[in-house]
């Protein structure tokens, strides 16, 4: 019962934000030009409950999964009529541009505040992504281990793209699965190139681009459970394990060298508070696996930046994000991507949403701002047809190009389609959502 209320809790608070934000561009740029405003809805349908003030009725409706804001005239396709100098279609196509536009705008405005907050007041981060990407792991049976990568390998550039720090390369190698890249590698004084072909990452429920290379990943404790080995052995929430038996050791080896050494004592050198400390572990069997009983996590560190340095890094995350989003949507429209995969509709984002609630408010936030940014840029696109601000935006174009606007027929029809786009995707979305739950997702619908 607390997680269903907190899921509920997290998704209204999530979609509330998101959905005054973008409306909010729309009222506000509509109210500087003019324009007179009926109706501002959160949620589509039946009005449940709201208030009119003035020529506006700010209201509630039925459906929580978005929201408008309605103008006078908008809807009208009457050829000839005389329109009132506060209607939509009276003011000039620029004006209206600017009306349509705004939504988007603020919610890509709302992403980048909220991530320069976020910046501001520290955000913890894995250690490595910010260090060379020299790799010190390379997974069994994976794409780089059919290459001739070694441990200590420096990744100089992707696809001809230098790279810098492991945030560069974990991007290049997200948004290519199974795709041939072509790596520069250094190894000693030499730089030469290898071929390396991803596959889909099978951790993740879309689709990911995985090599199967990793960093030189320090493992930190994070909770060690009562009466296990760790705790007999002496090992302390917060400690970093930098080697084992005299060996240095990263993040996926200790897993490994943990799980093949049930019953035998192992000598762990860490770093506690700064000081060097030695203990001696013997993971105990469970099942055929050796255990010590903690919770590992890659070691991170507590990012924070000033005022100017976090606008910095916010431009810089949202740049990148949305040159990942504008990819994935090429691919989906190509066919290089799944849309059962790729899409969530707002059971998934719901879940998500009570996931960031679980770890505090500002990975909610993170959150909020994460899915404002998408928001803004799919709504930016001035694809036809799509039942979004971008059909707008494009019809706005070809008017403007023609020095004309559109017959009302054709507005009119335009609209019914769009509707329809709506109720299908609103449709797909949801099933999606549901069938992602199942065990075999799509699979578990065939009865054969």
């Amino acid at each position: 019962m607390g997680a269903l209320f907190g899921t509920i809790l997290a998704f209204l608070f999530v979609f509330g934000v998101l959905v005054f934000i973008h409306e909010f561009g729309h009222f506000f740029m509509a109210k500087l030009v003019g324009v007179r405003v009926e109706v501002f809805s959160f949620g589509f349908g039946k009005r449940l409950l709201g208030r009119r003030k003035g020529p506006t009725d700010y209201r509630i409706s039925l459906i929580p999964v978005g929201g408008y804001v309605k103008f006078l005239g908008e809807e009208a396709f009457e050829a000839g009529r005389i329109l009132e100098p506060d209607n939509f279609m009276a003011k000039k196509r620029w004006e209206r541009f600017l009306i349509i536009v705004m939504g988007a705008l603020m919610n890509v405005l709302l992403a980048i505040v909220i991530f320069t907050v976020v910046n501001i007041a520290g955000v913890s981060v894995p250690e490595y992504l910010n260090e060379k990407p020299v790799i010190g792991w390379i997974d069994a049976g994976s794409p780089a281990s059919k290459t001739d990568l070694k441990i200590d390998d420096e990744i100089v550039s992707i696809n001809h793209k230098k790279v810098e720090t492991w945030i560069d390369v974990e991007l290049a190698i997200g948004i290519k699965p199974e795709k041939l890249l072509i790596l520069e590698i250094k190894r000693g004084g030499t730089i030469f190139p290898v071929e390396l072909l991803t596959e889909k990452d099978k951790k993740y429920k879309f689709d990911l681009g995985y090599a199967g290379f990793y960093g030189k990943i320090l493992t930190q404790v994070q909770i060690v459970n009562p009466n296990s080995a760790a705790e007999k052995g002496g090992l302390k929430a917060g400690d970093e394990i930098r080697a084992i038996n005299g060996e240095p050791i990263y993040f996926y080896k200790f897993i490994e060298v943990i799980e093949k050494s049930a019953d035998k004592e192992l000598e762990f050198e860490v770093v506690r508070e700064g000081r060097p400390v030695l203990l001696r572990i013997i993971p105990q069997r469970v099942g055929q696996v050796g255990k010590i009983g903690v919770l590992p996590v890659m070691k991170s560190v507590e990012m924070k930046y000033g005022l100017i340095g976090a606008l910095n890094q916010s431009l810089k995350d949202c740049s990148n994000m949305a040159f990942m989003l504008l990819d994935l949507i090429r691919k989906l429209f190509t066919g290089q991507a799944s849309p059962t995969k790729n899409l969530g509709g707002p059971l998934e984002i719901a879940s998500m949403a009570y996931s960031f609630f679980q770890m505090g408010f500002m990975k909610l936030l993170w959150f909020v701002g994460f899915l404002s940014l998408q928001l803004g840029v799919i709504n930016l696109l001035p694809i036809p047809l799509l039942p979004l601000d971008g059909t707008q935006i494009f019809i706005l174009g070809l008017e403007g190009i023609m020095r004309r606007d559109l017959g009302p027929k054709l507005k009119q029809v335009w609209t019914q389609i769009m509707f329809a786009v709506f109720m299908f995707l609103f449709v797909f979305l949801i099933l999606n959502d549901l069938v992602r739950r199942l065990p075999h997702g799509w699979k578990s619908l065939v009865p054969f």
